[in-house]
């Protein structure tokens, strides 16, 4: 059924419609929201979810938590089409709930965003520090700070093509990652402690579910907070060429490739870790060296995996940032053309 007054028309989503430039492609809604998706809680914390749920378990998590996003992402695909819009979920609550709740949605989403900035340069600081320490923390928060902000200060396009490389960065770590663990799995490639294909038995060595069906369940909140990111596509849909077809192609290839990856990222760790190993342990002993992917990388025999996984999360820091910056704009710039 279609609606009596054309999306184009309302009085307040007009100016959304003709002030933003549709600079974005359908590579940078894919890579905008592969990038928001991908981060420190894949890199650090997906050792966690294994140690509480058990490798199946954790396996089993990201699948149900993947879904979960696939489904909520279609429904945000659908309003997204019908609206493209910037300001995506904050305006369509606006239209069909309600001015009150459009308006908290709105900025609670920006606060979220705003309160989260700082910690990403921060935390990037740090980790750059631990070459340089004889630099300031300060000096490298103002400068990742500023570099951002340029990002996003240029252009749509800049900003764009700026997180498509950032993007690209972690996508590949990924891909490497899984491609060289599954080598190790079959043998290909020899692994510290194996001498003959270690193959997936350590999925199953501590039973299916060791610490039963209730962590399953609970880690779903670190996995889904793991899928935080992919409603990127939604709030780029306003300055998206052709949102009617990039924006469906964008949620359907980002998706199923996050489940692709953190399900695969998730099998190699597990059966090339054993459970008890510290690096998966919560509390562990702390830092880097305490991510799944130091211990596989260096396990591997690859040198420097500790400063290569440092470089990658430094560049997931800033990529959330550059990312979580430009949400929170467009956000504002909503509440702004509202009045």
């Amino acid at each position: 059924m279609q609606s009596a007054t054309p999306p184009s028309q309302s009085s307040t989503d007009s100016p959304q419609n003709t002030s933003l430039k549709r600079a974005m492609s359908t590579r940078h809604l894919i890579m905008l929201s592969l990038g928001g998706a991908i981060g420190t809680g894949l890199f650090m914390g997906s050792g966690e979810v294994i140690s509480q749920a058990g490798p199946l378990g954790a396996v089993l998590a990201y699948i149900i938590g993947g879904l979960i996003a696939y489904m909520v992402m279609l429904c945000l695909g659908e309003l997204a089409v019908h609206l493209p819009v910037s300001g995506s979920f904050g305006a369509f609550a606006t239209r069909y709930i309600g001015p009150g709740t459009g308006y908290m949605v709105s900025w609670m989403y920006w606060l979220g965003w705003s309160a989260t900035l700082g910690t990403e340069f921060t935390a990037a600081a740090i980790l750059v520090q631990e070459w340089f320490p004889q630099t300031s923390i300060w000096l490298w928060t103002l400068i990742f700070a500023s570099g951002v902000l340029i990002s996003n200060l240029s252009s749509t396009r800049a900003f764009a093509e700026s997180e498509f490389w950032l993007s690209m960065i972690k996508v590949a770590t990924v891909l490497i990652f899984i491609l060289l663990g599954f080598a190790c799995i079959f043998g290909i490639i020899p692994f510290q402690g194996y001498e003959s294909a270690p193959l997936f038995n350590n999925l199953t060595a501590q039973g299916w579910l060791p610490n039963g069906l209730i962590p399953l369940f609970t880690t779903l909140l670190i996995v889904n907070f793991a899928f935080n990111g992919t409603e990127m596509i939604g709030i780029a849909a306003g300055e998206t060429e052709n949102p009617e077809k990039n924006v469906p192609k964008a949620i359907h290839a980002a998706v199923w490739r996050l489940i692709i990856f953190f399900v695969g990222t998730i099998i190699v760790i597990s059966s090339l870790l054993s459970y008890s190993n510290t690096g998966l342990q919560v509390g562990g002993h702390g830092g880097l060296s305490s991510s799944p992917f130091v211990t596989v990388f260096t396990q591997m025999g690859i040198p420097y995996a500790e400063d290569f996984i440092r470089f990658v999360i430094i560049t997931a820091l800033l990529s959330t940032a550059n990312s979580g910056l430009y949400a929170a704009s467009r956000m504002m710039w909503a509440l702004s053309s509202q009045n």
